[in-house]
Parts: structure tokens; C-alpha cells; sequence
């Protein structure tokens, strides 16, 4: 079984609630898996895969809760070639910068030399009012290749 960094960025909470049901599932198949609400890069593993679950925020911006985590690891942390993540981006396709949150959060990782485990999931809020549901459906693709 794996171990699993959840990194949350949400502003609304929708993030948060799906990170927390990504959790719980993770568990339930037996991994362990950590939430991590304002992380910084000390509390996680590159060691484990990480679960990036952010929402967007202004124009195409990161929540201001994870915002931190991600300047500190384009500003301090060298490649991770180790590291194994996959990113599940919240948004609503009616504004310009669809999922932009998740989308710079996987660009950054990709530029560390970081391997995406599996597709980052994008989740519309335009078309669904229970982002859990999509999101628990994309997990078990992501725990078939952890």
C-alpha cells in the first residue's frame, strides 16, 4: 500500500470536502494518507505520492491557503525527480482561466521533474453540484497505478 500527501487549497471549502472524501477513500483501500491543510514544503514527503486537490481562485490564481507551499517550492526546492503526484483542479468553465489553480500547480510540479501518477482531474462547477463524485471516480484510477 501507498502513502499519500493530500495538499489542499481551497477557498469556499468545495476543495476541502473533496480532499477529505479522497481521504477517507484512500484509507478504506488501505493506504494511509495524510491531509495537509497550509502546508509547507517540511510537512510533506517527497518520498510519498502527493494528491494536490486545489480550486481557483481570481484570474486562474491558487487559494491564497496553498499559495505559500507553492511559492516555497518554486523559489527553494530543487528538482524531485522521485516524486510521484497527481492534481485534482475545482473550477467553473464559465470564467476564462478554467481550473487554473490546478493547472499552475501541475505545470510546477512538471518543471521540478516531478511524474504525474494519472490525468489531473478537472471538475466543472457548472456541471455538477457534488465534486466528490467525479473526484472518487478519478481515485481509482489513481490507486491502480500507486
Amino acid at each position: 500500500m501507498a502513502a499519500v500527501d493530500i495538499i489542499v487549497g481551497t477557498v469556499y471549502g468545495s476543495a476541502m470536502s473533496v480532499a477529505e472524501s479522497l481521504e477517507e477513500a484512500l484509507i478504506a483501500a488501505g493506504h494511509e494518507a495524510v491531509l495537509h491543510e497550509e502546508a509547507a514544503l517540511a510537512d510533506l514527503n517527497p518520498e510519498h505520492f502527493w494528491l494536490v486537490v486545489t480550486s481557483t481562485t481570481g484570474q486562474g490564481e491558487l487559494p491564497a491557503d496553498i499559495l505559500p507551499l507553492f511559492s516555497e517550492l518554486r523559489d527553494n526546492s530543487g528538482p524531485l525527480p522521485q516524486l510521484r503526484y497527481a492534481v485534482a483542479a475545482l473550477g467553473d468553465s464559465s470564467y476564462e482561466h478554467y481550473c487554473g489553480g490546478g493547472q499552475l500547480f501541475n505545470a510546477l510540479l512538471q518543471e521540478l521533474q516531478a511524474t504525474a501518477a494519472t490525468e489531473m482531474l478537472t471538475v466543472d462547477a457548472s456541471e455538477t453540484l457534488d465534486p466528490e463524485v467525479p473526484a472518487l471516480k478519478w481515485l481509482q484510477g489513481f490507486m491502480a497505478k500507486i
